[in-house]
């Protein structure tokens, strides 16, 4: 039985106070940050094996079922607010389609042919890179994936919370973040989920930064697409040049609501 799946350290939950439940998944919580630590040297080898592939400009797909795929859509949507990339350049594909980001579609994450397929759909080649995620590491829809892509001489990566798994096995660059048991026993939507959340967080913010996405710690790309993200961009302006408020909006406006675009124009002209 893997690690994930194995009982947790508590009995009895049911008879525990509100109290007592929130104390208890925080203590397990904060074993995750740690087991991240543990697996640092694998992130960076996978994040080395993307970046020169984006900047030849091949594109970062994920691929999971339930809770990690719904993980790996998040990601790849957030990407293009975030650094202002084109939609499509990270590419989140859950086990059952879009719909199952919803609700969960029966026994899609078993198909082991359908993630090549799915893959194929974006016309995938070599400059390209595909991470499987999966907490148990033995979901057949992201190791047949793997597997494909591998085969077509495609990079791959993966990310999951037991180690030795046969998703590990199938690709070039495992992550395994070893979560442990957790406190519902089986429930992987929490530390395994959690850990899942980090490590993409990682991955995706250091290749974009590795892409000149942010200039010294701010996002210069993003998309100011609400008031609080224009007010935002103002004030990185703002920051950056040493101008006032309505120096700042005027200069922002001039140059098509983008900081960089506002930031250089202001510099070529100094």
């Amino acid at each position: 039985m893997s690690i994930t799946e194995s009982s947790s350290n508590y009995s009895n939950l049911e008879q525990m106070s509100v109290s007592d439940l929130l104390t208890n998944i925080n203590k397990e919580d904060k074993t995750v940050p740690l087991a991240i630590e543990k697996a640092l040297p694998q992130l960076e080898a996978l994040i080395h094996s993307i970046v020169p592939r984006m900047k030849a400009g091949g594109r970062l797909f994920y691929i999971g079922a339930g809770t990690s795929g719904r993980l790996g859509v998040v990601d790849a949507s957030e990407c293009p607010p975030t650094y202002g990339v084109p939609q499509g350049m990270v590419v989140g594909i859950i086990a059952g389609g879009d719909s199952a980001i919803r609700k969960a579609v029966e026994f899609a994450e078993d198909n082991a042919t359908q993630a090549w397929l799915d893959l194929k759909e974006y016309n995938i080649n070599t400059n390209d890179s595909v991470i499987g995620i999966a907490a148990s590491g033995r979901t057949p829809y992201v190791i047949g994936g793997l597997k494909a892509a591998k085969e077509a001489g495609i990079n791959t990566g993966c990310i999951v919370c037991n180690p030795g798994s046969a998703v590990a096995a199938a690709c070039n660059f495992p992550v395994e973040v070893v979560t442990g048991p957790e406190f519902v026993t089986g429930s992987t939507r929490m530390k395994a989920g959690t850990a899942q959340k980090l490590a993409l967080n990682m991955i995706s913010t250091a290749v974009m930064i590795q892409l000149g996405k942010v200039k010294g710690n701010k996002m210069v790309d993003m998309q100011l697409s609400n008031l609080k993200l224009v007010d935002r961009g103002v004030r990185m302006i703002m920051d950056e040049l040493s101008i006032d408020t309505d120096a700042a909006k005027k200069l922002l406006e001039e140059n098509g609501n983008n900081v960089r675009n506002a930031i250089n124009a202001y510099n070529g002209h100094a």
